[in-house]
């Protein structure tokens, strides 16, 4: 047998906390063999990133402790000198951390940044160091390599910078890569691209990897074992093909269970809530389909006809337009109360500015927006305010939505005041009622935002939203960033509220096997545009536009034995929304292919995707 390259014992660590230690790392074992891929997989809180900071000795020294034994090719590393450690790390071990602008120094061009690994663990000059640079960013496929070297992170896109933190991982032809959940925050495609290049790379330079997410498709995608973690414990451990046919303990099971699957919807009209699981037996309880709540007879809540947004964009001592964004070009859709349209699309296909532009946020060039028969574009400040307190939106990112400083009930309460719809003890009342409607304490008024989980701030945010008792909801990539069993948690919380209110939601997502879940409509968009939209089973079941199939091809399967059906993607990414001050965008053409169901035609260019596609 194969000795492990990696060897991990009982490993523990422990944080200073008020003067004690408190263990988050409790015993912790397992094995990495040459050329495999593991997966450590499990929530938010479950020690995965410790774990691997504690490989690293990432740790502050004077803030943690760790014990147990972590031998990398026979030699130990908790006792090794920081010297030494400092040789392992990016020469014989690499890692690749979650958000890549955080850790890319934004003041540095992406080529010293990479060059200076080369220089200090190869010896190699400057100039050499330059050379392989090109060569590794054309390795991962940045395309015009040579020109782009001397570009600041800011200049790419997240899978462009995810693709640079990988370049640099690899710059020493590490024999570990521990790859910190890396595609976490990534459109579908990006996140299938980088895992197909982190598989390629490992074949051709013979590497292993510790590979780190909560997302158990990825797992089915990558692995060849799973370690799955709960609360400091690894619970389970075994070939990941096992772990998902045959999972032993019940947090693996419910782990599993709350997967959302592209396809399961199938032979279902209505959104369905997610199976809510018994974490101490892994047993799921029926789920129901949700009741119908569209109300079709009704005039539709929200109306959006030609919904044009364009961002100038100015260079020279005066100012001259040298260019524009055009982030949403002639959208048009209606959404009826009780019903969920889905708005999806890879990062700046216009999504959000679409739903920005609906609430005003930022100002539409043209169109007309109608919230109950109202248009809502070209009133003014004070008529718009009182407006808004029939449209609502929930955010991606809760804890920056959230002032830290003030509690949240305060936060809940706000919106009332404001408005001036309520008294201030009325307003706390219904703070605490409204917190409590979306599964928290009464009590929790009183606390402040970081004394919560993720899961537990968007269900404030939730509760926010619901203040002023709108008709009209946007939610803007709102479970994008949640562990698998809390999504399903907010996701069955949006769908109650949405059954006993009769809330009409414009969920805008990139997640499409959620999307499948929750929606009644789909709309999918590319470029501002929309280049397909109807019921949902008709957009999932019989795709049409090319776009709308690759969104679709790219869906990690959580199923190990379908990993080799996944067809390969091409590697553009996402054109440029950026034209010329001159250009004048085509009228499209578009056409009913079933009731409600109508899609874009498209040109040339879509034809030679489409080919490419099938060929793969």
């Amino acid at each position: 047998m194969t000795d492990p390259i990696l060897s991990v014992r009982d490993l523990t660590a422990a944080f200073r906390s008020d003067g004690r230690w408190r263990e988050v790392v409790h015993g912790v074992s397992f094995d990495i063999g040459p050329r495999e891929t593991v997966a450590l997989v499990g929530e938010s809180g479950s020690g995965k990133s410790v774990s691997a900071m504690s490989i690293m000795r990432l740790l502050a020294r004077d803030a943690s402790r760790i014990g147990g034994s972590v031998r990398f090719e026979g030699r130990e590393l908790r006792t090794a000198s920081e010297a030494e450690m400092r040789r392992v790390r990016g020469d014989s071990i690499a890692m690749i951390f979650q958000e890549p602008m955080t850790s890319l120094n934004p003041v540095l061009t992406i080529g010293f940044q990479i060059a200076e690994s080369l220089i200090r663990h190869r010896g190699l000059s400057r100039a050499a160091a330059e050379a392989e640079v090109v060569r590794l960013l054309d390795k991962v496929r940045i395309p015009g390599a040579r020109s782009r070297i001397h570009q600041y992170p800011h200049l790419f896109s997240g899978g462009m910078r995810q693709r640079v933190m990988i370049a640099m991982a690899l710059a020493c032809r590490p024999k570990l890569l521990i790859a910190d959940e890396p595609t976490t925050a990534l459109d579908v495609t990006i996140q299938a691209q980088i895992l197909d290049l982190i598989k390629s790379l490992q074949d051709e330079e013979g590497m292993s990897v510790l590979f780190i997410t909560h997302d158990m498709g990825v797992v089915a995608e990558i692995a060849d074992r799973t370690v799955v973690m709960y609360r400091g414990r690894a619970v389970e451990a075994g070939p990941t093909a096992r772990i998902f046919s045959a999972p032993e303990d019940p947090y693996t099971r419910a782990l599993l269970a709350a997967v959302p699957r592209l396809g399961a919807m199938a032979g279902r009209a209505r959104p369905m809530r997610f199976p809510v699981i018994d974490r101490a037996t892994g047993v799921a309880e029926p789920t129901p389909e949700t009741p119908d709540t569209v109300r079709a007879a009704e005039r539709p809540v929200l109306e959006v006809r030609d919904l044009t947004t364009r961002f100038e964009m100015r260079a020279g001592l005066f100012g001259r337009v040298t260019g524009r964004v055009h982030a949403v070009e002639r959208v048009s859709f209606s959404l009826a109360a009780g019903e969920t349209l889905a708005l999806v699309g890879e990062s700046g296909c216009g999504k959000s500015t679409t739903g920005r532009s609906i609430l005003r946020l930022v100002e539409p060039l043209s169109g007309s927006v109608l919230l109950d028969g109202e248009d809502l574009i070209g009133l003014d400040a004070k008529t718009l305010r009182t407006r808004r307190q029939r449209m609502q939106m929930i955010f991606q990112d809760p804890f920056a939505s959230l002032d830290p400083r003030m509690s949240v009930g305060a936060a809940v309460a706000e919106p009332l005041l404001i408005n001036r719809l309520a008294s201030r003890r009325a307003a706390r009342e219904r703070a605490e009622a409204l917190l409590t409607r979306v599964g928290l304490p009464a009590e929790a008024a009183g606390r402040f935002p970081h004394e919560f989980s993720g899961g537990q701030r968007q269900r404030i945010c939730i509760a926010r939203a619901l203040a002023l008792r709108p008709r009209l909801i946007v939610a803007d990539e709102a479970v994008s960033a949640l562990d698998v069993s809390v999504k399903a948690q907010v996701v069955n919380l949006m769908l109650d509220l949405q059954a006993e209110m009769g809330l009409a939601y414009l969920f805008i997502s990139h997640d499409m096997a959620v999307v499948e879940r929750v929606s009644h409509r789909v709309a999918v968009m590319y470029l501002g545009e929309i280049v397909e939209i109807g019921p949902r089973a008709a957009v999932f079941g019989d795709p049409q536009h090319p776009y709308t199939k690759k969104l679709l091809a790219a869906v990690p399967v959580p199923d190990p034995a379908r990993r080799r059906d996944r067809h390969a993607l091409p590697d553009d990414e996402i054109r440029s929304p950026i034209r010329a001050p001159d250009y004048v965008a085509p009228e499209r053409l578009y056409r009913e292919v079933s009731p409600g169901h109508v899609v874009q035609d498209w040109g040339a260019d879509w034809e030679a995707a489409t080919t490419r596609v099938a060929a793969a």
